[in-house]
């Protein structure tokens, strides 16, 4: 069998440019939605298994809400919490805060939709929390399961805890039983992580596409959900 042929190293810096560059560009248009007002008790109504938004770190709910918009329609209700804010705290306090909704809302069976840091959070929710036992899944979108290089070069606590040698990213990374739970999608390229976001023994989906943002547009995204919570 004839091997696939690799583009020159130079075509894919160009292309990896163009990616960064358009995955600002969505970035940029998601924040600006974000700032204006939003309904997320509209979201929680349906009758099909109920999904749970984890964003990722400097990013509300409303960051996800194209995402969650359209698995509402589905006949899912979506919830949103809302303690999270701009998702800035500890892992561990924000996998707290999580199980706190479940348990509140009474919800089991559920589907986690993350993005970011918001898969760590889940994950630290589904090892460590007896809550987890209410989730069925996750779907974590451009999640540094293994950390980031670039976190320790950030200039605050919040970024840096991305670091491989921080406590609770070890801790994560020992609790690979839980992985089997989990769908972790990711594109070709991740200016963010170079590392990459496979898990192993989780279902890896690797988009053709690239970025760390506009991946969430990727149709894929919702196909995996679907696939998880259907």
């Amino acid at each position: 069998m004839d091997a696939v042929p690799v583009a020159p190293r130079w075509r894919r810096g160009i292309r990896d440019l163009v990616w960064w560059g358009q995955d600002y560009v969505y970035a940029l248009a998601a924040q600006m939605r974000a700032m204006g007002p939003g309904r997320p008790d509209d979201l929680t109504t349906g009758t099909k298994r109920p999904l749970v938004l984890l964003p990722g770190i400097y990013e509300t709910w409303r960051f996800l809400q194209p995402l969650a918009d359209a698995l509402h329609a589905r006949g899912h209700p979506v919830h949103v919490v809302a303690g999270l804010g701009s998702n800035r705290r500890p892992i561990a306090e924000s996998a707290r805060q999580v199980a706190d909704l479940l348990v509140g809302r009474d919800l089991s069976d559920v589907v986690l939709v993350a993005h970011s840091k918001g898969g760590l959070i889940g994950k630290h929710l589904l090892a460590f929390d007896p809550a987890g036992s209410r989730v069925r899944a996750m779907v974590a979108v451009a999640t540094p399961f293994g950390g980031s290089r670039y976190s320790r070069l950030m200039p605050t606590p919040s970024l840096r805890a991305f670091r491989f040698g921080d406590a609770t990213m070890r801790a994560l990374a020992a609790a690979a039983d839980v992985n089997r739970r989990i769908v972790s999608v990711y594109g070709a390229f991740d200016p963010h992580i170079p590392e990459g976001s496979e898990l192993a023994g989780a279902r890896n989906v690797r988009l053709d596409g690239g970025g760390h943002f506009r991946v969430l547009a990727d149709s894929r995204v919702i196909a995996e959900v679907i696939r998880a919570a259907e």
